[in-house]
């Protein structure tokens, strides 16, 4: 299955306001595994980011002056997502305003989710944990995943960041990954082998006169201790 964790940066809070995406961040994993692949670019908004904003992700004007505007990335960024499933942290605030960007375009190429599914991480922690914090801090503390190095937010750190989460969310990786290196789990099938045994006869060893005779003595004892009511006493010999 081909997944893509995504999270954008913006301007503002609300997209219905006019405010742009000014980050996007994609990382791309296959069968729940990490392929390499991502897609990330810094974009120029063509408005003033709110102070407040920039507070929270670092993201200047004057840095965002000289990126490209998200018409010049819209059909690599589109080919990248096609076809696989967006896993995103509060997903209704990124698809709105990745839906915004897309539809200033001409001709517009359709809302994000004719291009792919949308799985939203903040939905899938309300519903494993419900009445507890659920943010993405949240769930780091959680599930023991380390953010410490997150001093600003950032499209592409977060993904990052989102992927630990969602992979110990949903049950830990198939495969340990340490670097680059994947450990796998392997099962050996053996076949079960008949023993040799050294051929020959079977030594059968018989009792003496003396132990014939030390024997029906013991069962002569036992049979009058009883009365007479052992059960061997009634058998016939051959039975």
């Amino acid at each position: 299955m081909r997944q893509i964790i995504l999270d954008t940066e913006t301007t503002g809070l609300e997209a219905e306001r006019g405010h742009r995406v000014i980050e996007v961040g994609c990382l791309e994993i296959v069968n729940r595994r990490r392929t390499g692949r991502t897609f990330h670019r810094y974009l120029r908004p063509d408005r003033e980011v709110d102070p407040g904003a920039i507070r929270v992700h670092g993201l200047t004007n004057e840095f965002l002056a000289g990126q490209p505007r998200f018409a010049e990335i819209a059909s690599e960024f589109i080919e990248f997502v096609a076809g696989a499933e967006l896993v995103i942290h509060n997903a209704a605030f990124d698809v709105a305003f990745l839906n915004a960007e897309l539809k200033r375009l001409l001709p517009s190429p359709g809302l994000i989710t004719d291009h792919c599914s949308v799985l939203d991480t903040l939905l899938l922690a309300r519903k494993m944990h419900p009445g507890q914090r659920n943010s993405l801090d949240a769930l780091c503390k959680r599930y023991s995943v380390d953010n410490s190095h997150r001093e600003l937010h950032g499209a592409l750190l977060d993904a990052q960041i989102l992927l630990d989460v969602y992979l110990a969310m949903t049950g830990g990786q198939g495969a340990l990954t340490l670097g680059e290196l994947v450990v796998e789990t392997t099962t050996v099938a053996t076949t079960a082998t008949k023993a040799n045994r050294p051929a020959g006869r079977l030594p059968v060893p018989r009792a003496s006169a003396a132990e014939v005779e030390l024997h029906e003595a013991t069962l002569k004892s036992i049979d009058k201790a009883s009365g007479g009511k052992t059960l061997w006493r009634g058998i016939e010999p051959g039975n």
